[in-house]
């Protein structure tokens, strides 16, 4: 054989060495299987319960009108009467159950005269009672995410409880300066939560509420003239929690205000009115939420 006939059997040779690997070594075809999108996270929906007294019965109307939307929140913060309003609903009561208990509660079962020890209220009364309802159980292992906020007295900053007993949060959390006695927790003394945080929103996002719904049950001072001492404060509390409250109202998605200008603050009789006058503003603002929660992803 000539180089010439040799030199071009050469590609040929090589071809054949090619198909003799590939038939030794077969080759196995890599399936991709085709892109699924990471579903987005569903828009956590917060509840942020502002203080009031009496009034916080509203509150009941506005849950009421949220959960029969089938817009349950996920987080729900309480300041003062919003923390009462707020631990019981996190609890597990339904709407309708805490309406019924909100009509059968006597005055007299969440009040407990103290003998001048920095109040006239000892507040033990309350801290009972929702123990009671909660079975005991401390705020961590309620149904709901939840937090009651105080004020740390002599640090005169914000505390919010995430953990631990839920009465003793609530109880101070509604602390009243002057009517209630301070609470003591881990060697800190606590006051009513309206004096720094009077509509919780902020607390309501560090717990991770992607939405928040503020209720704002509070009121213009009565301007009545000869009021009794507790009257008096609380038109006080109401004139200091105006400006502290816009601040919190400024990061609420949503603001939800209940007319309740005849409700007085102190007066439980007109717990019906109150409530009513929640579920109306509740259902109203209601296509608000589903537009926010849309926006946000939807749920």
């Amino acid at each position: 054989m000539n180089r010439r006939n040799f030199v071009g059997l050469l590609p040929l040779a090589a071809a054949l060495q090619a198909c003799s690997s590939f038939s030794s070594k077969p080759v196995v075809a890599e399936t991709v299987g085709p892109v699924v999108a990471t579903p987005k996270p569903k828009p956590k929906l917060g509840l942020a319960l502002g203080g009031g007294a009496a009034r916080g019965f509203a509150h009941i109307g506005v849950i009421k009108a949220l959960e029969t939307s089938g817009l349950a929140p996920d987080i729900v913060v309480g300041t003062s009467v919003g923390a009462v309003v707020g631990s019981l609903y996190a609890a597990g009561f339904d709407v309708f159950e805490l309406q019924k208990m909100a009509i059968q509660l006597e005055e007299s079962a969440l009040t407990d005269w103290s003998v001048f020890d920095r109040g006239f209220l000892k507040g033990e009364a309350l801290e009972r009672f929702i123990n009671q309802q909660v079975s005991n159980r401390p705020i961590e292992q309620l149904k709901r995410r939840f937090a009651a906020v105080a004020t740390d007295l002599a640090a005169g900053e914000t505390a919010v409880f995430t953990s631990g007993n839920t009465g003793t949060a609530v109880r101070a959390s509604a602390a009243i300066p002057g009517v209630f006695a301070p609470v003591v927790i881990r060697g800190r003394e606590y006051v009513d939560g309206g004096l720094t945080s009077p509509i919780p929103v902020k607390a309501a996002r560090q717990l991770g509420a992607d939405i928040v719904i503020a209720v704002d049950i509070s009121a213009k001072p009565s301007g009545k003239k000869n009021q009794g001492g507790i009257d008096l404060l609380l038109d006080t509390i109401a004139v200091m929690g105006h400006s502290i409250g816009a601040r919190d109202l400024g990061d609420a998605d949503i603001v939800i205000r209940p007319d309740l200008l005849g409700v007085a603050a102190t007066n439980f009789q007109q717990r019906n009115e109150a409530i009513l006058q929640g579920e109306r503003v509740g259902f109203a603002a209601i296509p608000r939420v589903r537009e926010k929660l849309a926006a946000a992803g939807g749920r």
